[in-house]
């Protein structure tokens, strides 16, 4: 970006001249070149534009060591929002140092919550999650405290009751105001040829004219004047930097960025200013950590990672970049409101893509993959409910050691004697709270599960669902379909296998209907659901169930079985009145799918689930989390925003 007005005040020959004839480039060029070089070789997210009341500061986090329980060679990744960065690797020791920095910008209404990761790298083909913590960043900055050093405790990914080591953190978030000043100071250190803290009036002019600014070169004199109290023709640089920070808040200097060369004033000041701050360290090497990752899990393979994109051997992308054909599934946290990753074996991928992303796949499933999926369903359930299949449980919790929390089980490991008992495990009281339970007028998410929500079935047919003959009437059957639901909401909750696999219901009401539907047993992979060869929700087998409410008028309520799903058990039945959050049934073995389909002009989904929604992007919920509010009645009070209600994980 501003390559070209980058390239002309670069200081660098043109291609005709000769090395005798080249200029010799001053001092502030040379630094601008190694800038971009740089910053070339960095992966940054593009800037975006920040309203004044949501900046909060730039936070300045230092991982600088931990210590460990065994020795090794250890890494530790940052993670906040949509963005990763991860230090260097360590020395084989127990006591790892990094001393690596980054600065992040921090949103009151944005991801807060940083979570650092830390990982072993002993083994080339995977490197292990060993431990974690979470840093609320806007609690640091409530604090208004120093530079403080901290030691946190890293806790075991399965587990958040045990320690497994600790780690020191320095963080800080700098004032806005701060910010200007620092940033101005780092850049009029730059012509500061003999580092005594004092800029002449050449040196000053040397900075501005390169800035290539003709309201900052016709004012350059005057500005030096009002630094200079004393008139001895120096200036002390902390007073030269408060200048030009207020100056460039009431009248752009600089119209590009010293750094990349971006031009400068698409946004307001303010943003000019963060574009800067974060532009000039990420030229200059100060921060240490190497960013353009998504994940912690992306992030810790490294040179890895990079070397698979370039060979084309995997694919990983946000929403609608990563298309249907991902093998690494991106999801947002609704709570930390930060990417994580769903990881799926290579060769299930091949044969996903072989099967429902092909026409010679439609085929096959039109003469007798339905029939083989059945068949394997069968025999794994079966399976599944033998005491043999116990021994798989400490297995397949290792497999999922970041994605199942132990702390929140009801019994302990010993106490399931078939792996579908732990399956269907149930949690602790309390460790699923529901939102607002007084209040029939806002629905909930009714399982743990990668949410979609879609205000219109067209929006889901545009941004989700590929299936040629989609429909709700095909959805939901004749027995449970009205022409009401026809324009209405469509909510769909995506259980992995690594789930609690018990589902709730929504909304308050009585249950009208419970309806058994025949069907396949595809799988409810993202790969399947955006193919347009099949139509999984319509063709696999599934429960539908009619909820009457006071607030949302009819609900239908779908449960729907998948690849290895047996059986999908109700715990309610017809007549029933039910609680939003009671516990509505589960799902044997595998992965599975509800829907929820509201009808037309019932609910306001919540702002965040639809904004993920439109770009493809799965968002992470839990049982209890704000669906959202009823549009049948206006409720007497305001209805709670988003950032202020609290997600339990």
């Amino acid at each position: 970006m501003g390559q070209e007005s980058s390239r002309l005040d670069s200081g660098e020959p043109s291609p005709a001249s000769t090395a005798a004839e080249a200029p010799v480039p001053s001092r502030f060029s040379r630094f601008r070149r190694r800038f971009r070089l740089h910053r070339r070789s960095s992966d940054t997210s593009p800037f975006k534009n920040l309203d004044a009341e949501d900046f909060a500061g730039i936070a300045r986090i230092v991982i600088i060591g931990a210590e460990m329980k065994f020795q090794d060679r250890w890494l530790a990744c940052l993670s906040l929002g949509e963005q990763t960065y991860r230090t260097a690797i360590s020395d084989h020791t127990e006591k790892p140092v990094w001393k690596s920095e980054k600065k992040v910008i921090l949103e009151r209404n944005g991801p807060h919550i940083a979570r650092i990761s830390v990982f072993e790298t002993n083994k080339l083909s995977r490197n292990n999650l060993v431990g974690y913590c979470e840093i609320d960043l806007l609690k640091v900055l409530s604090e208004d405290s120093e530079d403080n050093l901290e030691g946190l405790s890293l806790l075991d990914p399965s587990s958040s009751n045990t320690i497994v080591g600790s780690i020191s953190i320095s963080c800080y978030v700098e004032d806005p105001i701060e910010t200007e000043k620092a940033f101005a100071r780092r850049v009029l250190a730059v012509v500061d040829y003999n580092e005594d803290g004092k800029l002449s009036d050449s040196e000053f002019t040397e900075l501005i004219s390169a800035f290539g600014n003709e309201v900052a070169a016709s004012k350059k004199e005057v500005l030096f004047k009002q630094a200079d109290k004393n008139g001895d023709g120096v200036v002390d640089m902390d007073e030269l930097a408060i200048l030009l920070a207020v100056q460039q808040e009431e009248e752009s200097l600089i119209s590009n960025c010293p750094v990349c060369g971006e031009n400068l004033g698409k946004y307001d000041k303010m943003n000019d200013i963060i574009h800067m701050t974060l532009c000039f360290d990420e030229g200059t090497g100060n921060q240490t950590m190497t960013g353009g990752f998504l994940t912690d899990k992306q992030a810790s393979y490294g040179w890895m990672f990079k070397l698979s994109e370039w060979a084309h051997f995997s694919s990983y992308g946000i929403g609608l970049k990563s298309g249907s054909s991902a093998s690494h599934i991106l999801v947002f946290d609704r709570r930390t409101k930060r990417l994580v990753e769903e990881t799926i074996d290579r060769k299930i991928i091949l044969s996903m893509r072989a099967i429902y992303q092909s026409k010679v796949g439609l085929t096959l499933i039109d003469k007798g993959t339905r029939d083989l999926l059945r068949s394997i369903s069968e025999k794994q359930g079966t399976w599944m409910n033998s005491p043999e299949s116990a021994q798989d449980i400490p297995k397949f919790i290792k497999s999922f050691e970041d994605q199942v929390n132990m702390d929140e089980i009801k019994h302990p490991i010993e106490y399931f004697k078939t792996f579908n008992e732990f399956f269907i495990r149930e949690l602790k009281p309390g460790a699923r709270p529901i939102t607002y339970m007084e209040r029939d007028d806002i629905a909930i998410c009714a399982a743990d599960s990668r949410l979609m929500a879609f205000a219109s079935v067209d929006d889901s047919l545009r941004f989700w669902i590929k299936g040629r003959k989609f429909s709700i009437q095909g959805l939901l059957g004749m027995d449970t379909y009205s022409n009401a639901f026809d324009q209405g909401c469509l909510v769909i909750f995506r259980l992995a296998p690594q789930d609690y696999h018990r589902f709730h219901v929504p909304v308050s009401g009585t249950i009208e209907s419970l309806v058994d539907i025949p069907g396949c047993l595809y799988t409810v992979n993202p790969i399947a659901v955006n193919s347009k060869y099949c139509n999984v929700f319509t063709e696999n087998k599934r429960v539908v169930s009619l909820i009457s409410t006071s607030k949302f008028g009819k609900v239908a309520f779908v449960a729907i079985g998948a690849t290895m799903v047996g059986s999908i058990t109700f715990l309610k039945k017809e007549g029933d009145y039910v609680h939003k959050g009671d516990e509505f049934g589960y799902f044997s073995f595998g992965g599975s799918t509800v829907i929820c389909v509201f009808e037309k002009d019932a609910i306001q989904i919540d702002e965040d689930l639809l904004a993920n929604s439109e770009r493809s992007l799965e968002t992470l919920v839990s049982v209890g989390m704000t669906l959202g509010v009823s549009r049948r009645k206006q409720a007497t009070e305001e209805m709670p925003r988003l950032e202020k209600c609290t997600l339990e994980a």
